[in-house]
């Protein structure tokens, strides 16, 4: 089992996936690699997988290359807001964060983040792949709350232009799902899904937090 450890890697720089993934008391080192987040999937959970994947693979693949004997457990993820058929990424810029939160004002939409994971241990490689959905409820949005919201640039590095952590409560009236999914990180489906794949590649007696370095 020694031999089998792991090194956790976040490929992500979002300070709400670093928080999230925190606690979990295991550590692990951030690694982020640039690529072009576009996809022509119009299932938003097909699309939020592949973006997740390429952002996981790019880093991946740094790491085999750096380090071809590690074990690592690669983690990468992407969040997409959409309503109506249209997919919300992150807006350009304060226009366009103000288009999108026009549109979802007062309605209901989804928010998806697929985890994508890619692991090597002891040369044999395997992974897993998930997206979450949750829902949630916009109040009307009046313009006074919109312009004092779109002021605070809370919008700006956000899929659908807004952050549930953040002042966006203001207009958040439900959420219908896991919280933490809405801000960029499903723990608990993650947390189960992990220790369900471990659990078939590692003795069931073991602890599968004990897998990772420390």
């Amino acid at each position: 089992m020694e031999n089998s450890k792991l090194e956790l890697i976040l490929a992500s720089t979002s300070p709400r996936r670093r928080e999230l993934l925190s606690h979990l008391r295991i550590p692990f080192q951030i690694l982020s690699q640039n690529v072009d987040e576009v996809s022509d999937a119009v299932d938003p959970s097909a699309f939020s997988l592949e973006i997740a994947d390429m952002k996981g693979q790019a880093v991946y693949d740094l790491l085999r290359q750096e380090n071809p004997k590690k074990n690592y457990f690669v983690i990468s993820a992407d969040t997409i807001v959409t309503h109506q058929g249209k997919i919300y990424g992150k807006p350009k810029d304060v226009s366009e964060a103000r288009e999108f939160l026009s549109e979802l004002s007062g309605t209901t939409h989804s928010v998806y983040t697929a985890v994508v994971v890619k692991m090597v241990c002891n040369g044999t490689e395997s992974g897993f792949s998930f997206a979450e959905e949750s829902k949630v409820t916009f109040n009307k949005i009046s313009q006074d709350l919109m312009e004092r919201y779109l002021a605070t640039n809370d919008s700006l590095d956000k899929a659908g232009a807004y952050g549930i952590q953040g002042p966006s409560l203001t207009f958040i009236s439900k959420v219908d799902g896991c919280y933490s999914n809405v801000v960029g990180f499903p723990l608990s489906r993650f947390v189960f899904e992990t220790a369900q794949f471990l659990q078939q590649n590692f003795p069931r007696e073991a602890s599968w937090f004990k897998l990772f370095a420390s």
